[in-house]
């Protein structure tokens, strides 16, 4: 523990301000295989659970429409966000086994989906990327064995 008297241990939420909010849904529901946590055809905000997360909260990706408010006093905006190399958003990433990763190529090689693989040897990780609907660049990665 810091002089600050706390110590962040998990990462809770990413939210991202959608373009398409039908398509970024079906993707993350769909292609990545997040479950969803609350109606996904509400039209507004849908929350997915990435995993267990920390001290009772889950880790979770939530979906804005870009035309909403949204909590922490985000502003909705009328113009739809830029995404891919005009965004401030680099890539999203999500953990998995090293095991599995042959089995994420095989998927998107079912789908026809555009992939590629990356090696980061300093850390012993491996990313298999692809773009969501919105131009988002989104990785899964694993450590290896």
């Amino acid at each position: 523990m810091s002089q600050r008297g706390f110590t962040v241990r998990a990462l809770g939420e990413i939210a991202i301000r959608c373009i398409d909010l039908d398509a970024m849904v079906a993707f993350y529901r769909d292609v990545i295989g997040l479950e969803p946590m609350n109606d996904p055809e509400n039209g507004d905000i849908v929350f997915f659970r990435i995993a267990e997360g920390f001290a009772g909260h889950s880790a979770v990706l939530a979906l804005f429409r870009h035309d909403i408010e949204g909590a922490g006093n985000t502003r909705a905006g009328t113009e739809p966000p830029a995404s891919g190399p005009g965004s401030t958003l680099h890539h999203l990433a999500l953990s998995l086994p090293w095991d599995e990763q042959e089995a994420v190529i095989a998927w998107y090689e079912m789908l026809e989906r555009e992939y590629h693989v990356e090696t980061f040897p300093w850390v012993g990780w491996r990313g298999v990327f692809t773009k969501d609907p919105d131009g988002n660049s989104v990785e899964l990665v694993a450590k290896a064995p």
